[in-house]
């Protein structure tokens, strides 16, 4: 049995002692027991702090206390501080933190008036700047919520236009689990830029930057201070007007005084520091052991070096408590934030922060903490913490006096990719039944990219075209001598959207493609200079603001649905069954080089890895590997193909429109219900293969662990075909008692054979 033992710890610069250990009851992020923990004592004294360590290694050195059941006891022999640091946290609950943002601040809906409004698009296409204009945000003075032209947004940023004086907000934050592992891959791309020779600026990179751009450590903890070799002057690249002295104030305002940056960067470059230290001290004897030189291995042999090395790691005292340390200076932020109230797990992780003012721009300042990006207060921002941000209050458009009663959700841009039948993540195809218009925020200065069609694809297939709106920026930007009016113009940019149309039509069906054209007619709106304040924003822009308001005050007016159900034979379903799990296979296979026809890039083994962890701690995710969205877009599409055919109506259509929407209430009750079904299938009851995949380690575990995974998604969702096996014939099942069921639901009838 492992010998677990405590000791005292003391930070450089922090008066009080902490207790440090092993927890023989937690897991790490490899979900293995043995989670390193550091815990506050609450006191200065090394000797109280070492009669607490004493209790603490009692608890360790008797497995008979290792039990939740045995709290109470414990709380009668031990100091609490000591029962609490190890019993809290041992059951890590799932964290819903939608649901802890509506305990606290509830979304209002249709029944108040209110409409809500999901923001799609790509990075970069304009959707918070829109968000922006119709909330009155200053650019300059408020910059929120924050734009880029690169990834921005992570979290998902909510705001309710309430009429009154009070200003509301309540911010959620992702788990410390899930920045720990975040952390924990920065910490490693960090070493393996010092294996790889890297000057300390790359290193700093590499630990402040996750290859998934979603976590960025430099808002937190600082940006290295570049050397003056490579400094280029922003002055040199200035493409903008002079800013106003408003926006020189607020900057000022925001701005990390120098005292605490120099702090900053004298604490970056111990960390630095110490990840050269750590991979001197561990993995340069270890590759000496292995006779693998960075100069002379061949990828193969490189690549399982850094993969042992990542155990070697683990495994260390040094690197959890490297870790640990950026997650006590992340928290040791949150000190900093002078307003606001804080709920915060036993180890003092954040939860929830929230906060109300009558005062707009002492508002937007302290919400701004949690939500900028803003370069002169890196140091200070709790930006890549954050999971969400809702607001409430008088946040009204300024180029009207009217006060639309909008709830805005923005969220992630969509990536960038040349595949239209790419995924779109759960995070937003969940919210499809939750909304009332559903915009498409795009470029009107290019066609339409795959990203955007994937959108209307899957808004198309899960029976959504009538909360279909889209918003086409950048429409000052379409110029040409064959474009003379605004006329021409606008039917310049639809031209490519029923080209992209056309291009879909294969993939969803013509019933779908034509909805989707009708409401994309209807509903479109050209917008052009959102960069600037609202008051400069040209009529026209206005006028079709306005048209889109009317929009959303249609979107939840009742409306009487026509008398018309259609009648399905579910024999054809298990073609469409088959044609999906069929391609799901193809994709993945591709995705992690085991086999697939092609037309699908293989995904490094290191990312395949970082899908892997996540995947044992309950996240289905990572960056663009999605085989829960993917299943879910698999099926959906060829379901909706299917029931785009019924054998015959029930009631019969006067038209097709009425077919359609007929059509489309079976397809979103049957998609509704695809979410948790995919979800269970491929993660919840495949936990156990994803483990022994992530534990595989040496030479050709990679290929390994691809081979594995990819039999695993065979399980989760087999091929059906001549040998039909139980496990297959139980997949066919569930899937034909979803479509039955939302058949019914939408008062349609089976043909019983």
């Amino acid at each position: 049995m492992i010998k677990y033992t405590a000791t005292k710890t003391q930070n450089p610069g922090r008066p009080g002692w902490s207790v440090t250990f092993r927890h023989p009851m937690r897991r790490d992020t490899k979900r293995k027991t043995g989670l390193k923990v550091r815990r506050g004592l609450g006191t200065t004294s090394a000797d109280e702090a070492e009669k607490l360590v004493s209790q603490m290694n009692t608890l360790l050195s008797d497995p008979r206390w290792w039990s939740v059941a045995r709290k109470p006891e414990a709380s009668q022999n031990f100091d609490p501080r000591i029962v609490d640091a190890f019993y809290d946290d041992i059951e890590v609950a799932h964290v819903d933190n939608r649901a802890l943002r509506d305990d606290i601040m509830p979304l209002l809906g249709a029944s108040d008036g209110y409409t809500k409004v999901l923001f799609v698009g790509t990075t970069g296409a304009g959707k918070t700047s829109l968000v922006r204009h119709l909330i009155g945000s200053d650019p300059d003075e408020d910059r929120f919520p924050s734009t880029s032209t690169a990834k921005t947004t992570i979290a998902e940023t909510e705001v309710i236009l309430k009429p009154g004086t009070k200003h509301e907000a309540v911010v959620t934050f992702f788990t410390e689990q899930e920045l720990r592992i975040a952390i924990e891959e920065c910490v490693l791309n960090a070493c393996t830029a010092v294996l790889t020779n890297s000057p300390d600026e790359r290193v700093a990179d590499r630990f402040l930057n996750h290859a998934d751009q979603r976590y960025r450590l430099g808002y937190t903890l600082g940006n290295w201070r570049k050397s003056a070799a490579v400094d280029v002057s922003a002055d040199d690249w200035d493409f903008d007007a002079t800013p106003s002295a408003e926006a020189h104030s607020s900057a000022d305002e925001d701005a990390v005084p120098a005292a605490e940056a120099e702090r900053n960067q004298k604490g970056l470059e111990r960390y630095v520091a110490r990840v050269r230290e750590m991979v001197k001290s561990i993995a340069i004897p270890h590759l000496v052991t292995l006779g693998v030189e960075y100069e002379t291995a061949s990828p193969e042999d490189w690549d399982t070096a850094l993969d042992l090395l990542e155990g070697e790691f683990y495994d260390s005292n040094e690197f959890p408590d490297l870790v640990q340390d950026v997650i006590d200076d992340i928290q040791a932020r949150l000190d900093l934030v002078p307003g606001g109230k804080f709920e915060r797990t036993h180890s003092g992780w954040p939860q929830s922060w929230s906060f109300t003012s009558e005062d707009r721009g002492e508002f937007i300042r302290q919400v701004r903490w949690f939500s900028s990006n803003f370069a002169p207060s890196y140091g200070r921002l709790l930006t890549p913490l954050v999971d969400g941000v809702r607001v409430s209050g008088p946040l009204f458009p300024k180029f009207t006096s009217e006060q639309p009663r909008l709830i805005l959700l923005d969220g992630q841009g969509l990536g960038h990719t040349p595949d239209s039948t790419a995924s779109i993540a759960t995070s937003i195809t969940k919210r499809f039944a939750e909304v009332d218009v559903i915009l498409l925020v795009d470029n009107a200065e290019q066609p339409m990219q795959a990203s955007p069609l994937a959108v209307l694809s899957s808004v198309g297939t899960a029976g959504y075209h009538s909360k279909l709106a889209v918003a086409f920026t950048h429409f000052d930007q379409v110029k040409g001598d064959n474009l003379p009016t605004f006329v021409a113009k606008r039917d310049h940019v639809l031209a490519s959207v029923r080209n992209g149309l056309t291009s879909l039509r294969e993939v969803v069906g013509g019933g779908v493609a034509n909805s989707l054209g009708k409401s994309i007619e209807a509903n479109s709106y050209m917008l052009g200079a959102l960069h600037e304040k609202s008051a400069r924003l040209p009529g026209g822009v206005q006028k079709e603001l306005e048209r889109f308001f009317q929009q959303c005050r249609n979107a939840i007016a009742s409306v009487v649905k026509a008398d018309v159900a259609p009648r399905y034979n579910l024999v054809g379903l298990d073609f469409a069954i088959q044609a999906a799990t069929t391609r799901f296979a193809d994709r993945w296979a591709s995705k992690l080089g085991v086999g697939g026809r092609g037309g699908t890039q293989k995904e490094h083994w290191t990312r395949v890895k970082a899908l892997n962890r996540r995947v044992v701690v309950g996240i289905d995710h990572y960056s663009n590997l999605q085989p829960v969205a993917d299943l879910i877009r698999e099926l959906q599409t060829q379901v909706s193909r299917f029931l785009d055919s019924p054998s015959s109506w029930v009631r019969a259509p006067a038209s097709e429109d009425e077919a359609q929407e007929a059509l489309a209430d079976v397809r979103n009750r049957v998609f509704r219900t695809l979410h948790d079904f995919s979800r269970q299938r491929i993660v919840e009851e495949q936990i156990i293969a994803w483990q022994r995949a992530f534990d595989l380690a040496g030479r050709g575990s990679s290929q390994q662990r691809s081979e594995q995974i990819n039999l695993l998604l065979h399980h989760a969702a087999p091929v059906p075909g001549p040998d039909m096996s139980p496990i297959k014939i139980e997949f066919i099942k569930t899937i034909r008692t979803l479509v039955a069921d939302a058949i019914r639901e939408a008062r349609g009838e089976l043909e019983t054979i």
